[in-house]
């Protein structure tokens, strides 16, 4: 990837998390990430196919995050899980979900490119917790808790809220292993 593509990139990810989708114009971008005009649409077509860049780049970094040791135990696992979540949510603020952010702003229309890429992350996450051997009720469940502690983030201390769901996820799995 080129350097001035990455630029762009980087800066719109920070603004947008920042600011909004539709408060932040390409001009701001271009000036951010000191290209020229040229520059951003020989990248990109519209501010929609940037949007689109961003937010795959973003997933791309957070199931990075999530990669774990193997592990046959599902509590394991879970704690893992929950334990990467939480790191996530101290490295990358506390604005909340980039992905529910954008589905807000451009709407439930499930034919728009951005809300199709926000809905793919979703169930891109529940398969992905069912790789790592969870039910697909169990990965409903922890997402559920992933979700829950990225919202509370945006409010509370989000070391305290990181805490909560390392424990909550313990509570919630032990439960289910203890049960097998």
């Amino acid at each position: 990837m080129s350097t001035k593509k990455e630029d762009l990139l980087q800066s719109a990810e920070k603004l947008f998390y920042e600011h909004g989708f539709h408060s932040i114009g390409l001009k701001r971008i271009i000036n951010e990430a000191n290209v020229a005009v040229m520059t951003m649409y020989n990248h990109f077509s519209s501010k929609d196919e940037l949007i689109v860049e961003v937010l795959k780049r973003r997933e791309k970094k957070y199931f990075t995050q999530l990669q774990l040791q193997e592990s046959s135990d599902l509590l394991s696992v879970c704690i893992q899980l929950a334990k990467a979540h939480a790191r996530w949510l101290v490295q990358n603020e506390t604005r909340g979900c980039l992905f529910l952010r954008a589905k807000e702003e451009f709407g439930c229309d499930s034919s728009h490119p951005i809300v199709q890429v926000v809905n793919q992350h979703k169930s891109s996450l529940l398969k992905f917790f069912q790789q790592k051997g969870l039910t697909e009720t169990q990965a409903m469940q922890l997402t559920l808790l992933f979700e829950g502690a990225t919202a509370m983030a945006e409010t509370e201390d989000v070391e305290k809220v990181g805490e909560e769901l390392i424990y909550l996820t313990k509570r919630v799995f032990y439960t289910v292993t203890d049960a097998s």
